[in-house]
Order: structure tokens, then C-alpha cells, then sequence
């Protein structure tokens, strides 16, 4: 050490001098490359998806989650923030891909994340990086978008702040996330193959409904109100399935962010002896309006505010209950636990009960109270359409195979992602038939098809760039008689201005109906039983989006259709996103793929 230290005091002044100052621009240069991440906001996440052993309700199981989470982890972010997450496949039998569900994906069109769309899927053992902006605040979640991996649980929270310098137009004081999804105990695959079953095989409701990936099954939180026919749970704290517990302090504001990833159920919301503000749906701000309860859509978010104002010596229930489906899955459960008492301690009253599953009058009453707030981040939408496709929902057979159809095509994905092949001229790629953008007059939506066969098909509505779109939503009669189902849809790269909802067959004079001043601004809608969905858009993003029901099962059956605007504007799409398909083979021979 002191031979050192000799050497180190009689070196040369000068080479001294030079270590100083190359140790000083160093310096400068670390603070000056912190100083420029800072400011643009990059936040990198290194991810791995693989399937594990879980007990999301009580009963061990197989899930998929991200980096041995699940749910997975959630994305925290500002708007104008730049995401970069890297996404190694470590599934070993099956390929992945994940879908940042309401972020618009402006500029980066290939990391939608919709295999056979906007990019080939991410095979086992490869890696992928998603780059993209979050363009705007609010309330989102992340879940895959290959076969049923949503229903396997492969989803999380994505959460956007406002921008430095801007505020919400509310104000709380503290904040709660709720994930709500459903979970059955057959595997996903167990699902895919009875679906693909001639006849079909339905593996009938969920088992569980959980609130940030727990629920309970085969017991029941409120056993003790004699309400429920199931014994209590026996509940340290310390499981998997243990239930996710709201802790608040008295009198104060708490902003609760509500998404659903369900698979299949739309739900309801009420907490117990509280009303809710509505203030925000899909990242875009509302009217406030209060509610004892709330519907929510798969697809859809919320954000409600909450003021802690009750009787602070008691706790109260929050609950969550199946709507739109005869379902006998039992309600999720959890607690709002005012800090002043144990967190143990079990409220007063029984739970808040779902409304019936088919009041569909509360349902409406509840979807016309949603108006756009006037505010800079909420466009108005323009006067009138230069184009209107009409999209009836029908479910079909084809040779024996149950199938959902939009205009009696049911949508079958082509192996080459549209996004390289339209971009790249590869006509061979996809069906170059344009589809149908209307249905029959004479079609009786109130009975079953006539004609119960279908087709497939994999055509593109290209969309003129820049071009006001409208799109009715006609829902009508299953196979079944008396039967016609909710359907949330859900469009990729874009929000729509939800117009107006009506009964039966929608005609032109229903255009009275249609609310220009403030309507809600989404990118996910319901359609109700026998009725339609008035939407519009502006097609200004280039690339290729999906527009879809949210309802995985139905989406696994063929119910959704393509739309492509200025595709031709897109510039450097990465070749990891097109390296399947045709695209793929030339980027093998060395094909200019221009």
C-alpha cells in the first residue's frame, strides 16, 4: 500500500492534471445523460412470461405471470413518458405477446402487441421490445393478446400520471388500484379446445372472481350473514388468496382506479353505506356524477372518488357481482377498512347485493349518465361521417363449429402480420375481398339466423386516412331463442366518441338520437341485448388496429374485424416484429421487403 501511494506522489504533475480533468468531464457527462432521462422519462422494465404454480382463490393452480408475479407488476408512469419494456418468452410450448390496452401506440404501430396484426408472436426463448409512449393520463392495464393468455392470467395495472406541471381536474388525497378478472380451475387450454370442439364444449361460469388476483372459493368473507350457503374462510393474511384490504383514514378522499380484465363476466360495484363520484372512464375525464353502484365492462376503467365520511368504528364491504350472465359464480369480496379499527373486524351489514344480472333498465340508466367533460385533453366530435360501416353481431355454425360473425364473417387471422403486409404490398397475404359493411334489411334481429351457417374470412376495412368513421354496433338473437348477449368492443390505436345506444334495429332517423355535445370519449363500448352502439372516429393513426368484443371466448370465435389507415406512412418497423410469414421469408432470401 505504501508502494503505492510513493508512486501515486511523485508522478508527474501534468499527468495528474490530465486524470482531473478527464475525471471531471465524466462526471459532467453522467449528470448531463441523468439530467436528459430525467426529463424525457424512460422507464425500462426487463420482463420474463412463464407459467407457475399460484392460488388465486384457494385452490393451487397453474397461472402465467411476469417475472414470478401475478398479477404482474404494475407500470407507473407520466404522460409524455417513453415505456420500455423487453419481453423475453420463457413459455416453453407456446408463443406470447402483450397488448397495452387504451395506450394509442401513436408512432410505434408494431407494439400494439396483437399477434397477426401488428407483429408476429414472440416465440418461445425470443425477446421482444416494446418502446412506446404513454401519451396520456389515466387509468390502463396490459394483458396478452395470443390465444386465451389473458384468461390465463397474464395481465397487470398500467397507471399514467399527468404530465409535470399539469393537474386533474379533482382532487384526492390518496389512491387505490382495482384489477377485477375471472378465474376458472380448467386450464386455458382446457377452454381453447372446448371452444374448438364440434360440438362445442363451454366449460361453464368462472369458479372465482378476484380483485388484484385473489378471490375465494368454496367460502365466503360474510359466511356469518347466513346470506350464503358457504362456511367462512380461514384467513391469516399471509396467502396468496388473501383478500386485497382498502386501508383509509377518516375523512378524507380517496381516488379508487377500477379496471376489468375479465375473460368473460361484466360486473357491478357497490360499496357498503358509500356513494362513488364517477370521474374518469378509459383515461378520459367525465362529467362527475355520484352512484351507489357501478357496471363495468370487460375492457373497460374507472376512476371513482371516494370520501371516507361514514362511521369510522366500523369497516364496510366492497363488492363485486356478475351482470349480463345467469352466472352462480359467488361475489368478490373485500374490505374497506377505516384504519381507526382492525382490519379483521367485519362490517356491520351483509354485503351490498348485485342488481339482477339481466336489470338492463340499471344497466342504461347507469351507461347515460357518462358525458365527456368540457376539457383540452377531450376533442369534440366532428359534425358528420364521410363513411358508416354497420357491424351486426350474429353467432353462427360452420360445419358443426360454433362461431360468433360480424356480417356473417367470422374473423380468422392470417399468419403474415397485416401491418407488413400492407405496408410491403404482399397481396397474397390476406383475403383482398372487402368485407361487408352493412347486413341485410330484411334481417330479423329479434329470432335466431334463418341461415345459421357462416364464413370466414381474414379482409381488411382500409379506412381513408384522416377520414371521419362512423360504426353502429347492431346486436341480435344468438342461436338460441330469447337469447342475446352483452358484447364490450374494444378498438386498438384509437378513443371513439360513444354517440348514443338505442333499441332494436337501428335506423336513419335514430340519428336524432345521437349526442354531439359531450359524449363520452372511450376506446371500449357496450352493445346491450337487441340493440345497437353509435360510434365515431377519426381514422388519424397510421397502422393496422383491431377492433374487437372484449369477451375472450367470443374474440376466440371469430367476433372482431381489422381496420388500416395510412399505412403507407409508417416508416422503420422493426423486422423483429415481421420476422413470421411472408415477411418473414424474404427477410430469410435477402428480398427487399419495399
Amino acid at each position: 500500500m505504501g508502494t503505492l501511494t510513493s508512486n501515486f506522489l511523485f508522478e508527474p504533475f501534468s499527468r495528474s492534471f490530465k486524470g482531473l480533468i478527464i475525471w471531471c468531464l465524466l462526471l459532467y457527462m453522467i449528470q448531463c445523460s441523468s439530467a436528459t432521462s430525467n426529463k424525457t422519462g424512460s422507464h425500462f422494465y426487463k420482463w420474463e412470461v412463464e407459467y407457475m404454480y399460484w392460488s388465486p382463490d384457494g385452490i393451487e393452480n397453474v397461472v402465467m405471470g411476469i417475472n414470478g408475479q401475478f398479477p404482474g407488476p404494475t407500470i407507473r408512469a407520466r404522460a409524455g413518458d417513453i415505456v420500455h419494456v423487453q419481453l423475453t418468452n420463457k413459455l416453453h410450448t407456446e408463443g406470447v405477446v402483450i397488448h397495452w390496452h387504451g395506450i394509442r401506440q401513436k408512432g410505434t404501430p408494431w407494439a400494439d402487441g396483437t399477434a397477426s396484426i401488428s407483429q408476429c408472436v414472440i416465440n418461445p426463448g425470443e425477446t421482444f421490445d416494446y418502446r412506446f409512449t404513454v401519451d396520456r393520463a389515466g387509468t390502463y392495464f396490459y394483458h396478452g393478446h395470443y390465444g386465451m393468455q389473458r384468461s390465463a392470467g397474464l395481465y397487470g395495472s398500467m397507471i399514467v400520471d399527468v404530465a409535470k406541471g399539469e393537474k386533474e381536474p379533482f382532487h384526492y388525497d390518496d389512491e387505490f388500484e382495482l384489477l377485477l378478472s375471472d378465474w376458472w380451475h380448467k386450464s386455458v387450454h382446457h377452454q381453447e379446445v372446448g371452444l374448438s370442439s364440434r360440438p362445442m364444449r363451454w366449460i361453464n361460469e368462472p369458479q372465482a372472481l378476484l380483485i388484484n388476483g385473489r378471490g375465494q372459493y368454496g367460502c365466503s368473507l360474510a359466511a356469518h350473514y347466513g346470506s350464503s350457503s358457504l362456511g367462512p374462510c380461514n384467513i391469516t393474511g399471509h396467502e396468496q388468496w388473501a383478500p386485497y384490504i382498502l386501508h383509509v383514514d377518516p375523512n378524507k378522499t380517496y381516488r379508487i382506479r377500477i379496471a376489468s380484465t375479465t375473460a368473460l363476466a361484466s360486473l357491478n360495484l357497490a360499496i357498503g353505506n358509500h356513494t362513488m363520484m364517477v370521474v374518469e372512464a378509459d383515461g378520459n375525464y367525465l362529467q362527475p356524477f355520484e352512484t351507489n353502484d357501478l357496471d363495468i365492462y370487460s375492457g373497460e376503467s374507472y376512476s371513482v372518488l371516494l370520501k371516507t365520511s361514514q362511521d369510522s368504528s366500523q369497516n364496510y364491504w366492497i363488492s363485486f357481482g356478475v351482470r349480463g350472465r345467469e352466472s352462480q359464480t359467488p361475489q368478490a369480496l373485500t374490505i374497506l377498512n377505516y384504519k381507526t379499527n382492525s382490519a379483521s373486524k367485519l362490517p356491520l351489514s351483509p354485503p351490498p347485493v348485485t342488481p339482477r344480472w339481466d336489470d338492463y333498465a340499471h344497466s342504461k340508466a347507469f351507461s347515460n349518465k357518462i358525458k365527456a367533460l368540457g376539457h383540452k385533453s377531450i376533442p369534440k366530435p366532428p359534425p358528420t361521417y364521410h363513411r358508416r360501416i354497420v357491424l351486426l353481431n350474429t353467432q353462427n355454425e360452420m360445419n358443426g363449429y360454433t362461431k360468433w360473425s360480424i356480417n356473417n364473417v367470422s374473423l380468422s387471422l392470417p399468419a403474415t402480420p397485416y401491418l407488413g403486409s400492407i405496408r410491403f404490398g404482399l397481396r397474397g397475404a390476406f383475403d383482398q375481398t372487402k368485407p361487408p359493411e352493412d347486413f341485410p334489411g330484411h334481417y330479423d334481429i329479434m329470432k335466431p339466423p334463418v341461415n345459421r351457417n357462416t364464413t370466414t374470412g381474414n379482409g381488411v376495412y382500409m379506412l381513408g386516412y384522416y377520414s371521419t368513421v362512423d360504426v353502429i354496433l347492431q346486436n341480435a338473437n344468438a342461436l338460441k331463442e330469447n337469447v342475446s348477449e352483452i358484447h364490450p368492443w374494444h378498438l386498438h390505436g384509437h378513443d371513439f366518441w360513444v354517440l348514443g345506444y338505442g333499441e332494436g334495429k337501428f335506423t336513419k332517423s335514430d340519428e336524432k338520437k345521437f349526442n354531439l355535445k359531450n359524449p363520452p370519449y372511450r376506446n371500449t363500448a357496450v352493445i346491450f341485448p337487441y340493440g345497437w352502439t353509435a360510434l365515431r372516429f377519426v381514422a388519424d393513426n397510421p397502422g393496422v388496429w383491431a377492433f374487437h368484443c372484449h369477451i375472450e371466448p367470443h374474440l376466440h370465435l371469430g367476433m372482431g374485424v381489422v381496420f388500416a389507415e395510412g399505412v403507407q406512412h409508417i416508416a422503420k418497423i422493426p423486422k423483429e416484429a415481421l420476422s413470421c410469414g411472408l415477411t418473414g421469408k424474404r427477410f430469410m432470401t435477402g428480398s427487399h421487403l419495399g
